[in-house]
């Protein structure tokens, strides 16, 4: 808990980050900023969809409709903070010259993914009422 305390303050922090090791070639911090921002953009998905099924389904169940919104929220803001924690991660590994950090979240993300959208097909093929 103590480390995750720490590297959350190293979030808004990264020139600490920079006094660690040496500096890696630029092409892989550019590579891992792009990997940030396609996990930010997958967040970003994940929210509006969060927010088109609590919109755009007001006739699904109240119970349905507000536990798929949530979970798809849920899942957004966690890849958002996933984002930047793997960010920072991957950026002190490349200056220590350490193995890329292992992450299951992943597989996580596209299990609670694949849930929702088994859900959604499951109100779809059975249909709904107000």
């Amino acid at each position: 808990m103590i480390e995750f305390v720490q590297n959350v303050r190293l979030w808004f922090a990264p020139e600490q980050v920079r006094e660690e090791g040496d500096t890696p070639d630029y092409r892989f911090s550019l590579a891992n900023e792009r990997t940030f921002l396609a996990w930010m953009r997958t967040a970003l998905a994940l929210i509006g969809g969060g927010f088109a099924v609590d919109q755009f389904l007001p006739d699904l169940r109240w119970g349905w409709r507000v536990g798929l919104a949530l979970a798809l929220l849920a899942a957004g803001v966690l890849c958002s903070l996933r984002a930047v924690n793997h960010w920072m991660l991957c950026e002190r590994a490349m200056r220590r010259g350490e193995d890329l950090p292992a992450s299951r979240f992943p597989a996580l993300l596209g299990v609670v993914v694949a849930v929702v959208a088994v859900a959604m097909v499951v109100v779809v093929l059975v249909g709904w009422e107000g």
